[in-house]
């Protein structure tokens, strides 16, 4: 078995590797295949501008989407194992529309401040991710406040799903009293983006993914006995509220952190944990944190292939590829393994 699984594992890496080379090799601007193998290698190019095209915009594309792929999963994975609910993504308790509602702020209701910081020489993109980062940190506080309060994990997930629709609301109240011009850009921002991060940016963005998906990956002992009730996660001396709090602290790091600087991209974080569970067959968190990382990239980066159009110059909104993709194979594997509630749980 765990030949097997290691086997499956080195496939899985194979072709993350492959689609990073063919994310970078497509785009608006045609590069010969080989001129791309050939600067990946190390070597330089005769053209400039292909270089720049490659080093500026695809590259950091490219570990973007393999970045958001991957902390979508693993917080979608910490939601289901969670609330041991297998609708729980990474968005339930509300970070996500935190932070929608901080950018809506910014856009709606700040557009002159926004100009005013930008002629400052602020980037915009730095606006508006300051203002998800706040928004989303806000519902943080929020939830992290009533989960000390909270026994239940359920009620927590009850909250959570209300403060989004309160947020939500009170987005749909600004986008009312807003012009047109301020409504499409707030709509194209929630359309999410896999392009717009420099290597300014990604200096931030990849140390808190990273580190967050490494906070994960060492709750796979007390996770594996979460799964299994609180009853006997305490048995074997768990603390269930610290628990709770560092999945959702993490969860929130991951989410939030992705919202911010990407929108927010829906589907991910929902499908791939059972995506992963249902190819590989297991519920051990050893086993699936890596297998979601790398799942979790390899969609992501897909998604990323088919919104690019190939051949045409125009470009998907990234969060209506990764649902009308995804959909289906999700309804497909349930369809194929009618045990799909045991293997949530193992």
């Amino acid at each position: 078995m765990n030949r097997q699984i290691s086997g499956l594992m080195l496939l899985l890496f194979i072709i993350l590797i492959i689609l990073i080379i063919l994310n970078i090799s497509l785009g608006s601007v045609y590069i010969p295949f080989g001129k791309i193998i050939t600067f990946l290698s190390g070597k330089s190019l005769e053209e400039k501008g292909w270089e720049n095209i490659i080093l500026q915009f695809r590259v950091p594309k490219a570990i973007t989407a393999v970045l958001v792929g991957s902390g979508l999963g693993v917080s979608g994975l910490l939601m289901q194992t969670l609330f041991r609910n297998p609708l729980a993504g990474p968005f339930v308790l509300g970070i996500s529309s935190g932070a929608s509602l901080g950018v809506a702020l910014a856009i709606l209701a700040g557009m002159s401040l926004g100009k005013g910081i930008t002629q400052l020489g602020i980037g915009g993109s730095w606006i508006l991710t300051l203002a998800a980062s706040m928004g989303a940190f806000t519902v943080l506080s929020v939830v992290i406040l009533v989960s000390i309060r909270i026994r239940d994990s359920m009620s927590l997930l009850i909250i959570g799903l209300m403060f989004g629709s309160a947020t939500g609301a009170v987005v749909s109240v600004l986008q009312f009293f807003s012009k047109a011009e301020s409504i499409q850009a707030y709509l194209i921002w929630t359309f999410g983006s896999l392009g717009g991060l420099t290597w300014i940016e990604l200096k931030v963005f990849i140390p808190v993914i990273l580190l967050s998906l490494g906070w994960a990956v060492t709750l796979s002992k007390p996770l594996n006995a979460l799964l299994l009730g609180d009853q006997y996660a305490r048995s074997l001396g768990l603390n269930i509220r610290k628990m709770r709090l560092a999945i959702i602290i993490v969860t929130s790091l991951l989410a939030g952190t992705i919202t911010a600087f990407c929108g927010p991209i829906a589907f991910i974080g929902i499908a791939i944990p059972h995506i992963t569970r249902l190819l590989f067959n297991t519920a051990n968190h050893n086993l699936l944190f890596p297998m979601v990382i790398i799942s979790g990239a390899i969609l992501m980066l897909f998604c990323d292939l088919i919104a690019q159009v190939p051949g045409m110059e125009y470009t998907l909104p990234i969060n209506a590829v990764t649902s009308v993709l995804g959909a289906p194979i999700v309804i497909w594997l349930v369809i194929r393994r009618r045990d799909f509630s045991k293997s949530f749980t193992g």
